[in-house]
């Protein structure tokens, strides 16, 4: 998003009053450069849901999609809504995230040429030039997510605070070696944006996992669902860390049952059980502690 001046003359940073306050939409990763310089710069920064912004504007009357109405629409939530501002994210977390996003393109591309090779094996036509090109580009791969994996090592090894952060989420029932960094990316990319201060349905509803009631009256008789508004690769990683908590023998495992006896289907048991693992963990991550049963005995 270049920012242009028409007047070419010098600007006089004396006349500049208060301090400029950035709101933006993150737009996949297109936005990192502004907001780091933002940051640089001191000023105030906030990344706002698209969607709350659309649908604000759409209250007021407004419709239409293009650039520049984009911008009037964020220069008018600003003023009349005034966000407040988001602290940066760490940058050992923030290195974090992205060397596990690495890892996750890395591991589906693995999965795609697996399925290839299981394919082109099948047929005895297969030109022996595909055959071999599929094997060094699976080489390639493993090679790769080997350099991602040891990467991610040496950034735990580096920075002690997030190995101790790491050893905390993992005594979450439930939260293993696997998904535990996946957590804790998620928890320090919840944490500015609350400025520390979010509450457990708010990170719940970050992930998507808050359920979506549907009443109206007597006429709608329609199953309530979880919002689904988050990141699906986070609720998909809580979904089997409930899946694997409930088979041993933990409080998840006594909250899962609970559901059950009550005539809950058990999917919806584990839905529970997934959000329910994530507040544990945004709790222990927050207060700086490990897992203990007896304080999360009512929870």
């Amino acid at each position: 998003m270049p920012l242009t001046q028409t007047d070419h003359r010098p600007v006089n940073e004396k006349l500049i009053i208060g301090v400029v306050h950035l709101i933006i939409e993150p737009t996949g990763g297109y936005e990192v450069a502004l907001v780091s310089e933002a940051y640089r710069r001191q000023w105030r920064v906030t990344l706002v849901n698209p969607l709350t912004v659309r649908r604000w504007h759409q209250g007021r009357g407004k419709r239409g999609k293009a650039d520049r109405l984009d911008t009037q629409m964020l220069t008018l939530f600003g003023a009349d809504q005034n966000p407040p501002a988001q602290p940066p994210t760490d940058e050992a977390a923030a290195h974090l995230d992205s060397l596990l996003r690495r890892q996750d393109d890395l591991q589906q591309l693995l999965r795609s040429e697996r399925n290839r090779r299981e394919q082109t094996g099948l047929n005895p036509n297969t030109p022996k030039a595909v055959s071999e090109s599929i094997q060094r580009t699976l080489d390639a791969l493993e090679q790769e997510l080997a350099a991602i994996e040891q990467a991610l090592r040496q950034l735990f090894t580096d920075h002690v605070a997030l190995t101790h952060q790491l050893k905390q989420l993992i005594s979450v029932p439930g939260i293993g070696q696997k998904s535990a960094p996946y957590l804790l990316a998620f928890c320090h990319r919840f944490y500015p944006k609350t400025n520390g201060t979010g509450t457990a349905k708010q990170i719940v509803a970050f992930a998507g996992l808050d359920p979506q009631p549907f009443e109206s009256g007597l006429s709608v008789h329609r199953r309530p669902t979880i919002s689904k508004q988050g990141a699906a690769a986070i609720r998909s990683k809580l979904f089997m860390c409930a899946l694997g908590g409930v088979r041993g023998r933990n409080r998840l495992k006594d909250i899962y049952t609970a559901l059950c006896a009550r005539g809950k289907a058990k999917k919806l048991a584990l839905v529970a059980c997934a959000r329910k693992a994530l507040v544990w963990a945004w709790s222990v991550f927050i207060h700086d502690t490990t897992f203990d049963p007896a304080h999360f005995l009512k929870a």
